[in-house]
Protein backbone atom coordinates (compact mmCIF):
# COMPACT_ATOMS: atom_id res chain seq x y z
CA UNK A 1 0.00 0.00 0.00
CA UNK A 2 1.84 3.62 -1.08
CA UNK A 3 1.14 6.72 1.41
CA UNK A 4 2.84 8.34 -1.73
CA UNK A 5 -0.59 8.76 -3.15
CA UNK A 6 -2.51 9.34 -0.04
CA UNK A 7 -4.41 7.32 2.22
CA UNK A 8 -6.73 4.93 0.50
CA UNK A 9 -10.95 5.45 1.25
CA UNK A 10 -12.19 4.35 4.64
CA UNK A 11 -12.89 0.97 5.30
CA UNK A 12 -15.97 0.40 4.01
CA UNK A 13 -17.10 -3.26 6.35
CA UNK A 14 -20.44 -3.28 7.73
CA UNK A 15 -19.95 -1.54 11.56
CA UNK A 16 -15.79 -0.78 10.97
CA UNK A 17 -16.72 2.64 11.09
CA UNK A 18 -18.95 2.71 14.46
CA UNK A 19 -17.58 3.51 17.23
CA UNK A 20 -19.64 3.32 20.88
CA UNK A 21 -19.66 6.89 21.47
CA UNK A 22 -20.72 8.24 18.54
CA UNK A 23 -17.98 10.41 18.68
CA UNK A 24 -17.08 11.98 15.28
CA UNK A 25 -13.65 13.78 15.17
CA UNK A 26 -11.92 15.60 11.36
CA UNK A 27 -9.35 13.14 10.56
CA UNK A 28 -6.28 14.15 10.14
CA UNK A 29 -5.53 11.04 7.68
CA UNK A 30 -8.15 11.56 5.24
CA UNK A 31 -9.22 15.42 5.60
CA UNK A 32 -12.94 14.82 7.10
CA UNK A 33 -15.34 13.82 9.16
CA UNK A 34 -14.95 10.39 10.55
CA UNK A 35 -16.05 8.36 13.56
CA UNK A 36 -13.37 9.04 16.01
CA UNK A 37 -11.91 6.52 18.81
CA UNK A 38 -13.64 5.39 21.84
CA UNK A 39 -10.23 5.73 23.82
CA UNK A 40 -6.97 7.12 24.22
CA UNK A 41 -4.91 4.78 22.54
CA UNK A 42 -1.70 5.90 23.56
CA UNK A 43 0.19 7.33 26.74
CA UNK A 44 0.47 11.19 27.09
CA UNK A 45 0.21 14.18 24.79
CA UNK A 46 0.75 12.06 21.39
CA UNK A 47 -2.61 9.95 22.66
CA UNK A 48 -4.65 12.87 23.02
CA UNK A 49 -3.72 14.04 19.97
CA UNK A 50 -4.70 11.11 18.66
CA UNK A 51 -7.92 10.85 20.16
CA UNK A 52 -9.07 14.11 19.49
CA UNK A 53 -7.97 14.44 15.39
CA UNK A 54 -7.92 10.47 14.44
CA UNK A 55 -10.44 8.35 13.14
CA UNK A 56 -11.17 4.68 13.71
CA UNK A 57 -10.20 3.45 9.99
CA UNK A 58 -6.81 5.52 10.15
CA UNK A 59 -6.21 4.19 13.50
CA UNK A 60 -6.63 0.56 11.97
CA UNK A 61 -4.15 1.68 8.72
CA UNK A 62 -1.79 2.17 11.62
CA UNK A 63 -2.05 -0.89 13.36
CA UNK A 64 -1.03 -2.45 10.24
CA UNK A 65 1.51 -0.23 9.62
CA UNK A 66 2.83 -0.94 13.74
CA UNK A 67 2.60 -4.54 13.09
CA UNK A 68 4.83 -3.74 10.14
CA UNK A 69 7.17 -1.87 11.74
CA UNK A 70 7.44 -4.18 15.10
CA UNK A 71 8.68 -7.04 12.80
CA UNK A 72 10.94 -5.47 10.22
CA UNK A 73 12.99 -4.15 13.43
CA UNK A 74 12.41 -6.87 15.05
CA UNK A 75 11.32 -5.06 18.31
CA UNK A 76 9.88 -6.42 21.92
CA UNK A 77 6.76 -4.32 22.44
CA UNK A 78 7.45 -4.10 26.06
CA UNK A 79 10.99 -2.53 25.62
CA UNK A 80 11.02 1.47 26.17
CA UNK A 81 13.61 2.21 23.16
CA UNK A 82 10.66 -0.08 20.43
CA UNK A 83 7.81 1.91 22.57
CA UNK A 84 9.89 5.30 21.99
CA UNK A 85 10.44 4.17 17.91
CA UNK A 86 6.47 3.04 17.14
CA UNK A 87 5.92 6.31 18.79
CA UNK A 88 8.19 8.42 16.50
CA UNK A 89 6.57 6.05 13.61
CA UNK A 90 3.11 7.10 14.88
CA UNK A 91 3.73 10.64 14.89
CA UNK A 92 5.06 10.96 11.54
CA UNK A 93 2.31 8.74 10.11
CA UNK A 94 -0.24 10.49 11.36
CA UNK A 95 1.25 14.30 11.84
CA UNK A 96 4.02 13.84 9.15
CA UNK A 97 5.02 13.30 5.82
CA UNK A 98 4.14 9.70 6.85
CA UNK A 99 6.55 6.80 8.31
CA UNK A 100 9.42 6.25 6.30
CA UNK A 101 10.02 2.29 5.67
CA UNK A 102 12.68 0.06 6.69
CA UNK A 103 15.25 0.20 5.30
CA UNK A 104 15.13 -3.11 2.62
CA UNK A 105 11.67 -3.54 3.59
CA UNK A 106 9.93 -5.40 0.47
CA UNK A 107 6.22 -5.74 0.40
CA UNK A 108 4.78 -9.16 0.87
CA UNK A 109 3.46 -10.21 -2.74
CA UNK A 110 -0.40 -11.04 -2.91
CA UNK A 111 -0.49 -14.84 -3.56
Amino acid sequence: MADSCGPPAPLSTPGASTNKSGRMVMCVKYQKELPGLDTIPWPGELGQRIFDTVSKDAWKLWEERMKMILNEYRLMPWQKEAQDLVAKHMEDFFFGDGAALPPGYVPQQAK
